[in-house]
């Protein structure tokens, strides 16, 4: 092994990417595009945008609803104690027995939203607790006879209003609770002793119109949403564009185009993020600085083509011999590479330059001119950073490194030179 004492810095990683922004399909963006190019009345969300636009809403919608089944328990529950307290025994009686089916038809429902359970299971589960909520508070009227028929009728189209006014959900589901709310009417209503059919079908009809206004409003609001969620695709689509841009611009400010490894400047970056965040004082650290051994006779015999393809090669070689994400390794200019070791002593920057060297000098790669051999080689200069050389800044076991390379080359070449301070001189 050609290990000598004198000076030796630094590993060089390859420079990794930002992760990209995360990425809308182009099938999706192209379908964002096309209907925010059209009119927002013929917005129509095909299945995968519904499906996105289900997953984003669901949490306040859930609880919207979920609020709203709470708080008409919370109302059945006060209309029976004050009627309990207003009305005849006799009367009362007949309304707990209809009373009594809201709050289950709603408590369940509300359990239903307490956590996504697939548009099919959600859509059933508000339809049969609408159902059951709006016939609970017509049946009130009906069972009881006289004034209350008609009354708890009205109050049944007034519940399935607020339903249809708040709950953000689909145009078809909104469409549904009108239609129960208006059957639950007409048909009752037509049962009404106290009014002929004639009036009956009057007030169907005259009710219809809000409900179906209502209906039509909810629609507009459900559009408007689709608009926004639309737009915010589109930001993000954009966003994501952006992100990749600056990622791949900084990505290339930081890589040499050449052997696609990190460059001067990002690993000089690195060095001092490290010696600022005292990473190399407290764990140590080794910089090793490589150069190809008489690479100019290389370029000047094979041509430029043939000295790329040994940088690359030899750029290849050294990050194979890496240990871990802890080294790094950048072209710090020409021929020569800066390596950092973090967490190493000279045991680990030893090894990992001999490794580097042997490798080299085994691949086999010509330099008729070279001589050390008739194949390429490299020089390599070690420093390390010990808990006893704490105040050596990066800059100072750089140079420390490029001293041991300069007494490798002097040496002969081929060989690993570890930095070895002067002692002082003696006086008499």
């Amino acid at each position: 092994m050609n290990t000598r004492r004198a000076s030796g810095v630094s590993r060089a990683s390859e420079v990794s990417a930002p992760p990209a922004a995360q990425r809308l399909p182009p099938t999706v963006v192209s379908e964002v595009d096309r209907l925010l190019a059209g009119r927002t009345r013929d917005i129509r969300l095909n299945a995968e945008l519904a499906r996105l636009f289900h997953a984003r809403s669901w949490p306040q919608a859930s609880k919207i609803i979920r609020a709203w089944m709470v708080w008409v328990v919370v109302l059945d529950v006060l209309t029976l104690a004050v009627n309990a307290a207003l009305l005849p025994s006799e009367v009362v009686m007949k309304m707990l027995l209809p009373a009594s089916i809201l709050p289950p038809a709603a408590i369940l429902t509300a359990i239903v939203f307490q956590k996504p359970r697939g548009t099919w299971i959600e859509g059933v589960a508000l339809h049969v607790g609408v159902f059951l909520i709006l016939l609970s508070v017509a049946l009130v009227g009906v069972n009881t006879g006289g004034e209350y028929h008609e009354r708890h009728l009205t109050i049944m189209l007034f519940v399935a209003v607020t339903a249809i006014i708040i709950f953000p959900v689909p145009l078809e589901r909104s469409i549904a609770i009108a239609v129960f709310a208006l059957g639950q009417y007409l048909v009752f209503q037509m049962q009404n002793p106290e009014i002929t059919a004639e009036n009956a079908l009057a007030g169907a009809l005259f009710f219809a119109s809000g409900v179906v206004a209502t209906v039509v409003a909810r629609r507009t609001a459900g559009i408007l949403a689709h608009k926004t969620f639309l737009l915010e695709l589109r930001d993000r689509s954009r966003l994501g564009e952006l992100t990749d841009a600056n990622s791949r611009l900084e990505l290339l400010a930081r890589t040499d185009p050449l052997t696609g490894i990190a460059n001067r400047r990002w690993i000089m970056e690195t060095l001092s993020r490290v010696w600022s965040d005292e990473i190399a004082q407290t764990q140590g650290a080794a910089i090793l600085m490589c150069d190809i051994d008489h690479f100019k006779q290389l370029n000047d015999s094979l041509g430029h083509a043939e000295g790329d393809r040994c940088l690359v090669k030899v750029a290849g070689i050294i990050q194979s011999c890496l240990r871990d994400d802890r080294d790094q390794v950048a072209r710090y200019g020409g021929e020569e590479f800066l390596i950092l070791l973090r967490d190493a002593n000279q045991e680990d920057g030893v090894s990992v330059a001999e490794r580097i060297r042997g490798r080299v000098e085994a691949a086999s790669l010509p330099n008729p001119r070279s001589t050390v051999g008739a194949y390429v080689t490299v020089s390599i200069g070690l420093a390390v950073l010990n808990h006893r050389d704490a105040t050596v800044s990066s800059e100072g076991l750089q140079r420390q490194a490029d001293e041991a390379l300069y007494e490798a080359k002097k040496n002969g070449r081929n060989q690993v030179i570890i930095y070895q301070p002067a002692l002082p001189a003696l006086s008499t």
